[in-house]
């Protein structure tokens, strides 16, 4: 729909602006030079100012005509937080050419927390120039504003004005006063059909998203309703509760339709409905780093998004804020099918030229024959904590659930001799949604390709041995369910009581218990993989060299009077066929003798 002053604009040409909607800009252009030149052609044609909105995405959120020379430039704020920014970039037309930005832009710019704001000329049919604006960090009371040259349209440094986006957002809170730095937290009310310790996991993915949870309803049901998950009467109790408790929004425990979600916002007087899944997405979109990992998200709101784009009720009908709708994902809400289905294609086609690159990598690994081994478990089990303990790295480790999302690779020592890669991977939860599951597949095949799987419990947690069950269970369905496996019971420092679990290792990543006995179990399980191996090899066999260039990966050689001293990472099977060829004599596992004396 076009908005604003229509009136004495043809039909037609309103029809042809409004197929501007269709297009779908990527995340790495700021403005097309083709865009505005149409933007300048239906300017001169109509002698108004045309205004777009542009998502952080590179969705086409609204067309508005101003008058002969204004346009009304609405508010759009995509976070409920008005101190941030609000993931909209304006771009508006200048009849008579001139492509400088006004006060009054520059004015609407700081008002209404745009992304960016852009102007172009416009002049007999063509646009002649175009300039921008940024905010910047506080100065003086009011935010500071980063203007650009005029440049030709065909000549937008497109990469630079975007991360000019991405450093307005780090810079626009920098410098105010504390109490405009504080963020505004969505109060969210809590519903669920399961247990109390559901809904305490709910309660934490809800803080993590950056919620104030102000209630929960846990409604005893054996199965949901599918009018209104909880059932009507049950509803209308939970409006009046959310009234009571000036609620936001309400988080439900599982997942919804879309026909559950927009019977209860009717009910709930249009207070915004999320349900589980789209609380993880919510807190995903945050968190990923890499743009593999951004891509993986965007992928898993879409495929959450498709199913649920007719019978949506509030939170798919308007432009609302906060939680649920934030990340590279975000798009126009009211995209149809055609569209979505187009971008998932486009998306997995990218993620898939990523994976082909990390295939690349993984194959120098095994060339080189260094082992892996895959830190796996529930969410906020302490598996980064883990492998800063035993790496020595700085991975950012928090008491937050999905404080990691890309995967980490770290080297690691064995006491005896020899390394391994350490992979960090992203947690796992209950419930965890088929469509992150299916979008991060190429990620987690990390775990799936791995030689050892190290599972992490916490053991801290009254939980502990159904989140054990509940990362067993996605393991096997991501194929990874054969693995060899070392259980590992970590936070044993806040344990009072040992629970009991024989053949599992307790830990303490935090304090390094128990980290000598981990190290000593991955470096057995790994014997089959490979191992440090000493042999000197005879010059009349000198072609036994050669195969260890081939099939082990060789870390030293020295020419002796009696033959080639070679220190190599070989698996049992090559040290066996070597062993048949050389004698026991000329070859030797680095620090048997040790590894004897440990009762192996």
């Amino acid at each position: 729909m076009i908005y604003g002053n229509k009136e004495g604009v043809r039909d037609s040409l309103l029809a042809k602006l409004e197929t501007l909607y269709d297009l779908d800009l990527t995340s790495e252009v700021f403005a097309p030079a083709e865009l505005l030149d149409v933007l300048a052609a239906f300017t001169c044609a109509m002698n108004r100012e045309i205004s777009i909105y542009v998502s952080r995405s590179g969705a086409i959120l609204d067309i508005t005509i101003g008058n002969i020379g204004t346009v009304e430039l609405k508010d759009m704020h995509l976070r409920r937080n008005t101190r941030r920014l609000s993931m909209v970039r304006c771009i508006h037309t200048h009849p008579g050419g001139n492509p400088q930005l006004s006060d009054v832009d520059i004015s609407s710019l700081r008002s209404m927390r745009f992304d960016a704001m852009a102007a172009v000329g416009a002049r007999e049919g063509r646009a002649t120039g175009i300039q921008a604006a940024f905010l910047g960090e506080y100065a003086g009371g009011v935010n500071t504003v980063h203007l650009t040259e005029v440049v030709p349209v065909k000549k937008i440094p497109q990469r630079a004005w975007m991360d000019a986006i991405v450093r307005a957002d780090a810079d626009v809170l920098r410098g105010a006063p504390a109490g405009v730095q504080q963020e505004e937290a969505e109060r969210a009310f809590l519903v669920g059909l399961d247990s109390e310790q559901s809904l305490d996991e709910l309660e934490k993915l809800a803080k993590t998203a950056g919620a104030e949870i102000v209630g929960r309803m846990l409604q005893k049901k054996s199965r949901p309703d599918t009018a209104t998950y909880i059932g009507s009467g049950k509803a209308e109790t939970l409006s009046l509760d959310c009234q009571a408790r000036d609620a936001d929004l309400v988080i439900v425990d599982d997942e919804l339709s879309g026909i559950q979600t927009r019977n209860l916002e009717e009910i709930l007087r249009g207070v915004k409905v999320l349900d589980r899944t789209a609380l993880i997405l919510d807190i995903f979109a945050q968190r990923a780093q890499s743009r593999e990992g951004r891509l993986q998200v965007e992928l898993a709101q879409m495929a959450y998004q498709l199913p649920r784009l007719l019978g949506h009720g509030v939170s798919m009908s308007r432009l609302g804020g906060g939680i649920g709708t934030r990340g590279p994902g975000e798009t126009r809400l009211e995209m149809d099918r055609r569209r979505i289905r187009r971008r998932m294609s486009d998306l997995r086609r990218e993620i898939e030229e990523l994976g082909s690159q990390r295939s690349l990598r993984r194959a120098r690994r095994e060339k080189n024959k260094v082992p892996v081994v895959a830190l796996v478990g529930y969410t906020n089990a302490g598996k980064s904590t883990l492998l800063n303990a035993l790496s020595g790295a700085d991975v950012l480790a928090e008491d937050k659930l999905f404080a990691t999302l890309d995967p980490v690779v770290r080297t690691v020592k064995l006491p005896g001799g020899g390394e391994f890669l350490l992979v960090d991977t992203v947690g796992f939860i209950s419930k965890l949604p088929h469509a992150l599951v299916d979008a991060f597949r190429s990620t987690l095949e990390e775990a799936l390709l791995a030689d050892v799987l190290v599972i992490v419990s916490d053991g801290a947690s009254d939980e502990m041995f159904h989140q054990h069950d509940v990362v067993l269970d996605v393991l096997n369905e991501l194929g990874a369910g054969d693995r060899p496996v070392i259980d590992v019971i970590n936070k044993v420092d806040l344990i009072r009581q040992m629970p009991q679990w024989p053949g599992a290792l307790p830990v303490s990543a935090k304090t390094g218990q128990g980290l000598d006995a981990l190290l000593s179990a991955i470096r057995k399980k790994l014997r089959g993989v490979s191992r440090p191996l000493r042999a000197l090899i005879p010059y009349a066999q000198g072609g036994l060299l050669a195969e260890l260039h081939s099939e082990a990966k060789v870390i030293s050689e020295t020419y002796t009077d009696t033959g080639i001293a070679v220190e190599a990472m070989a698996d049992e099977q090559l040290y066996g066929r070597l062993q048949r060829k050389l004698g026991e004599k000329a070859l030797s596992w680095i620090n048997e003798v040790a590894l004897a004396e440990e009762g192996e």
